[in-house]
């Protein structure tokens, strides 16, 4: 089967299974078990989940042993059952499908995106156990996954290689960035990938189908690169009542399957949250597509041997990548000392008192997710030109790492003189953080807050991370109105009060509205003071958005968030948690880019903003890729429709 796998790829495209872990999860199995341990303990389970793969039409089928290494199942007493656990899990894969599908070793990353101080040798020593093992059954061949580092992946690949001429593929898990984490390109880790013997290269996890296209534009058309694999998630995970959830749809998955295929992937499969209908209507959707086989002519054929393929053993992380640096020129000034104090924020009405009297708008502009804060206080002026009423910044949203809202927040404040509305996350920090940090906003003088759970760090950008949880968004948003009692966490006193106007989330894109605003009943029986919706992309939405809300006492923020194109239409839509665009204006966006999205996305949204004007007098504007322009031309409308006329003349 070793040269059969290698051959196929030449000719075809090679479908591949969905996400064990996940699915399992699906089924009914917790969090916090050892998946691979149900080999043993449950093998009619994992038979069953491979057999619907394959009926599905996968026709490679990963072994479930990707975290079984003995630093995985250590973690659950389970490192002298390594060999038992990986033996069973090939021998579970074979008996599930026919003789026309590949049985795959799998091998997770030991690492895993953590920063933890492995040792190099402990991390050989189990990469060998596992392999050694693996080789040692009928597999067709190895899977390298959802590993971040070159380094790591290098380890495994020069012991396979050292061991066995079957094929192997080499997925990264990424978020479109282009680069590792080690530091490397794409181009660069792949081409080191081949020289040490890979077979296929490509991309598994962490990002849903745009992510990976865009990771794979990157390197599409590259010549003498072997063929590439993805195994994209299905979508972004949604966190509710304590269960994980995933929004990519099967069709959505069939669309992108071609989109992949076209860019040169040769093996397309599923990772987290993807389901035998996600693979079934991949299959379908490839069924009868003959790839270009001009670059697939170029696949190594076995292991690199000879001088070239030992002038290195460990490829050496690099910094300084300055071709990924944008430095931007026009940078908002320095303020002179006492910039902005005429104009003190907590002088003004807070955002409750100004929405009962007349049309209130808050935008929301991300932090920069580096260094560099140039473009974003240019946003922020730009903004308190337009007369925004509150500038609103994520905590880490999505779980990926951004520059503290609290910090930008008090920048906002000093240079600009522009209201911060600072969200605060459950997920990243236990009580005692949760009330220094509120305490510090409070001596900061900035009072508006809003309370989210956040998004599980597992799934952002530094897996290796722990979500706290201690608090819920109900808990939190009651323990912050605590403070303004002058009373801390633990019941002691603070010896004086604060003054938080704390708001709480909505998601109105939702099955069952009613239920959705019985929960938000609940977030304002816990002391909420106004709500903030996700966007909203249908103005009939809006209107049942008001009538199932019209009898709350505290007032709503309606989201709108301006589409930037039609990639970014899609995106939204079929990977973002909480995030549904109505046909009509998925229709309208098509396939536009550049100036003529952007503009098609403000058409759009003044559209929703007329209508949301009839029913509520809070604005909640999103700006998307820190395009500020677009948030500021739409707050111009919002005053130009309301009758408020500003002049926004500088002198």
């Amino acid at each position: 089967m070793e040269l059969a796998l290698r051959e196929a790829l030449r000719h075809n495209i090679i479908v591949g299974d969905g996400a064990m872990g996940t699915y399992l999860y699906q089924m009914g199995f917790p969090v916090g078990i050892s998946y691979e341990e149900l080999n043993l303990l449950q093998p009619d389970v994992i038979i069953d989940v491979h057999r619907r793969y394959y009926e599905a039409g996968a026709r490679l089928i990963e072994t479930n042993t990707f975290s079984a290494n003995r630093e995985k199942l250590s973690k659950y007493g389970l490192e002298h059952d390594v060999e038992a656990i990986n033996r069973a899990g090939v021998e579970l894969a074979r008996k599930a499908v026919g003789n026309d599908a590949y049985v795959i070793g799998a091998v997770g990353s030991i690492r895993a995106g953590r920063r933890k101080n492995f040792r190099t040798a402990e991390i050989k020593d189990d990469f060998r156990q596992q392999i050694e093992i693996l080789l040692d059954t009928q597999i067709d061949g190895l899977l390298l996954e959802s590993f971040y580092d070159l380094e790591e992946m290098l380890l495994a690949l020069q012991m396979i290689r050292k061991l066995s001429p079957l094929p192997v593929i080499c997925q990264f898990a990424t978020e479109g960035t282009g680069v590792t984490h080690d530091g490397f390109t794409l181009h660069e880790a792949f081409l080191q990938l081949q020289h040490h013997g890979a077979d296929v290269v490509g991309f598994n996890c962490r990002s849903g189908p745009n992510g990976l296209l865009r990771s794979l534009e990157k390197v599409a058309g590259v010549t003498g690169l072997p063929p590439y694999s993805v195994f994209p998630n299905a979508g972004i995970p949604d966190y509710v009542d304590g269960r994980y959830t995933y929004a990519a749809t099967p069709q959505y998955f069939a669309e992108t399957a071609v989109k992949f295929a076209d860019l040169g992937a040769r093996i397309i499969g599923g990772c987290c949250g993807t389901t035998p209908e996600h693979v079934a209507a991949m299959a379908k959707a490839l069924a009868g597509y003959v790839p270009d086989g001009g670059r697939l002519d170029r696949l190594p054929q076995t292991a690199k041997s000879g001088p070239a393929a030992q002038t290195t053993d460990l490829v050496q992380p690099r910094t300084g990548h300055a071709a990924y640096t944008v430095r931007l020129t026009d940078a908002l000034p320095a303020p002179k000392p006492g910039a902005g104090a005429a104009e003190n924020v907590t002088d003004q009405p807070n955002i409750i008192d100004l929405v009962k009297q007349r049309h209130t708008v808050i935008v929301e502009l991300d932090p920069p997710r580096d260094l560099d804060i140039d473009r974003f206080m240019k946003g922020a002026a730009a903004l308190k030109q337009a007369h925004v009423d509150a500038l609103t910044m994520a905590d880490n949203s999505l779980a990926v790492t951004r520059m503290s809202n609290l910090a930008l927040g008090y920048l906002v404040k000093e240079r600009t003189g522009l209201r911060p509305l600072i969200h605060i996350a459950c997920r990243d920090r236990n009580m005692i953080g949760t009330q220094s940090h509120m305490m510090g906003l409070h001596a900061l003088g900035i009072n508006h807050v809003l309370a989210v759970t956040g998004d599980p760090a597992r799934f952002g950008d530094l897996p290796g991370s722990s979500s706290v949880y201690d608090l819920t968004s109900f808990e939190i948003i009651r323990m912050i109105k605590q403070l303004n009692e002058g009373i801390a966490f633990s019941g002691k006193t603070l010896r004086k009060k604060a003054n938080f106007i704390v708001g709480a989330a909505f998601n109105p894109n939702v099955k069952y509205l009613d239920k959705a605003v019985q929960r938000l009943e609940r977030k304002i029986e816990a002391g909420a003071d106004y709500i903030m919706t996700q966007p909203v992309y249908d103005s009939a939405l809006i209107e049942k958005i008001y009538e199932a809300t019209k009898h709350l006492s505290i007032p709503i923020f309606i989201g709108i968030m301006p589409l930037a194109s039609g990639g970014n239409a899609s995106y939204l839509h079929n990977e973002v948690p909480g995030i549904q665009l109505s046909e009509h204006v998925r229709r309208r966006m098509g396939d536009l880019k550049g100036e003529e999205g952007r503009a098609m996305g403000v058409q759009i949204a003044k559209e929703l903003l007329e209508t949301a004007m009839k029913y509520f007098n809070g604005i909640y504007l999103m700006t998307p890729f820190l395009s500020f322009e677009m948030t500021a031309q739409l707050t111009q409308y919002v005053w130009e429709k309301s009758g408020r006329m500003i002049s926004t003349c500088t002198h």
